[in-house]
């Protein structure tokens, strides 16, 4: 890995940065388990890349930072992990925070942005950390950046916070030396001469310096080496060298000294394209059927409805975001008008396809979409907000509806309201007892399938009897290894194929990023890994309640 201080020596060496020496010091360990902390990084890493398209580097040099601090192994007295991303504009710096937010907070909006726009003159940075005693406003003006704003943009899922400095080549210059105290010490002092810890976030800085100059690197004047005669790889260090060199002459090396990774995001080829636009069908999709309630309906675009929008929304010069204008402007507009004027009955399948000319498209309705079968609920009653956001993004990919509780008073409620056809209940609720819970369930609902979570361990429950015996009946836990009884009989979990792992795993159209494991034939066993590395397994008898959908 490249050293994290090595100043403008660092920036010559690749857009892309591995986590400098001074983190890898304190979890060298962590860094090279065998297969363990790969998994984990292998998950966010995935996820995200789903939400941020063609930019696969990037994500994978913002993932590790992520997890050091859920681990517990990122430095104290600095921010958990410091950015700086370059590259043309709608090539996804943003939505790269973005994604992350909504990945660790459940909603992209768990940001806190500054608009450095805003603070172009030196007297604008009042409005930062507000006014020294004495001045004007002191007592008005709140700042922006306050411990308490910090603490808005955290969840219960996650305590780390995302703080985005948009464009911050227009900010003041008094700006990058006024964020020094952050970047090095994690502090920042107010005007009141309190201060603000920035030891739980990320910082990101985007920046479009050198757009310009990589404009004409991509689209040169007439008479050079067009893009397209150029591999992409010559085009892409091309495009680092000028933003880096860019970044060199605006920059001091202080602040770019404090910097953990430099990210040059490259422009968004075809391929790229083509995934933005079927996410953004998605999205659009997904608007009408959670806006519209049973008015919703299909949305079926056409091939050629999708080269038209590609090839009116491909633009190096603007990247996805004229795209994501034109199937505002081609689709969405002419759509919302449709349904405003009620001329798409509710349930019908609404074809998008080329209209005569090949100007505009045509949106029309062609026939009633079958009733969507209804998706099984599962619910899950646990505080290790960690493994819920695990289950969740695995469970909800699988096709299951996601109900969450945290308490008891939660859970009967939804259980009731709902009838999920699974429950995850942890073994241990802070107000009641898990498994006098379950076994209300149980008595309720005798088909719902139960799973008991204990210690981070998934064990199939099935018709215990209720009282005393049903507690023994249920489990036998000794050291790690969880031991199910169903009568008099023992089904032993199979713990040790989480140690040695004496058979390769076997590949079933069940959960995304899970390994199977079989004993004769039968699969016996899921493993999988939560967020913060915490190993979990589910142990069944035939197949997994996952498995029936």
């Amino acid at each position: 890995p490249t050293n994290s201080r090595a100043g403008q020596s660092r920036l010559n060496k690749s857009s892309v940065d591995e986590p400098g020496d001074r983190r890898m010091d304190d979890n060298s360990n962590s860094r090279t388990t065998t297969g363990g902390q790969a998994v984990i990084e292998d998950d966010l890493t995935n996820l995200l890349a789903q939400k941020v398209v063609g930019q696969s580097a990037a994500t994978k040099a913002i993932v590790p930072y992520v997890y050091m601090y859920q681990s517990g192994l990122a430095p104290e007295s600095r921010p958990a992990g410091v950015f700086l991303l370059l590259g043309p504009t709608g090539t996804g710096k943003t939505k790269t925070v973005e994604a992350i937010a909504e990945l660790l907070h459940g909603s992209e909006r768990k940001i806190v942005k500054i608009d450095c726009g805003e603070f172009q003159m030196e007297h604008e940075l009042a409005k930062l950390i507000g006014a020294p005693p004495g001045y004007l406003g002191h007592r008005e003006r709140v700042p922006i950046l306050t411990q308490q704003k910090l603490a808005d943009a955290t969840s219960e899922r996650s305590n780390l916070a995302l703080v985005l400095f948009d464009e911050i080549e227009k900010a003041a210059q008094s700006m990058t030396r006024l964020l020094l105290g952050i970047l090095d010490k994690g502090i920042l002092r107010l005007g009141d001469n309190s201060t603000v810890n920035f030891e739980k976030t990320l910082i990101f800085f985007t920046s479009n310096l050198g757009a310009r100059e990589m404009m004409k690197e991509i689209n040169p004047d007439i008479g050079f080496q067009s893009s397209s005669a150029r591999s992409r790889a010559e085009l892409s260090n091309r495009l680092e060298r000028i933003a880096l060199s860019a970044v060199r002459k605006r920059f001091s090396p202080e602040f770019i000294n404090r910097i953990d990774a430099v990210v040059t995001y490259q422009p968004l080829d075809s391929e790229s394209i083509e995934a933005i636009l079927d996410n953004d069908i998605k999205m659009l999709q997904g608007h009408v059927n959670s806006r519209l309630g049973t008015r919703c309906f299909a949305i079926e675009v056409l091939p050629e409805a999708r080269k038209f929008l590609l090839e009116r929304g491909l633009s190096e010069e603007y990247g996805a975001r004229e795209l994501k204008r034109t199937i505002h402007r081609q689709l969405t507009q002419p759509l919302a008008t449709l349904v405003a004027r009620g001329e798409i009955n509710p349930g019908a399948i609404v074809s998008v396809s080329l209209a005569h000319g090949g100007e505009r498209l045509s949106i029309s309705e062609v026939g009633r979409a079958a009733p969507a079968p209804p998706r099984p609920a599962i619910l899950i009653v646990d505080d290790n907000h960690d493994l819920l956001l695990f289950l969740a993004a695995e469970l909800k990919e699988a096709g299951w509806q996601m109900l969450m509780a945290e308490n008891a008073e939660r859970a009967r409620f939804l259980f009731r309201e709902m009838q999920p056809g699974a429950v995850l209940l942890d073994y241990l609720l802070g107000d009641d007892d898990g498994l006098k819970l379950g076994l209300e369930f149980q008595a309720r609902a005798p088909a719902t399938d139960i799973i008991i979570i204990t210690g981070g361990y998934l064990v199939r429950w099935r018709k215990l009897s209720g009282g005393p015996e049903g507690r023994k009946q249920l489990t036998d836990l000794v050291g790690n290894q969880a031991v199910l009884y169903v009568g008099n009989s023992k089904a032993d979990v199979w713990t040790d194929l989480v140690k040695q792992v004496p058979r390769p795993p076997v590949a079933l159209p069940t959960l995304a990023g899970v390994s199977w494991y079989t004993r004769d034939g039968e699969p016996v066993m899921a493993l999988g890994r939560s967020i913060s590395g915490t190993p979990w397994f589910l142990a069944i008898d035939a197949l997994s309640v996952t498995n029936e959908r």
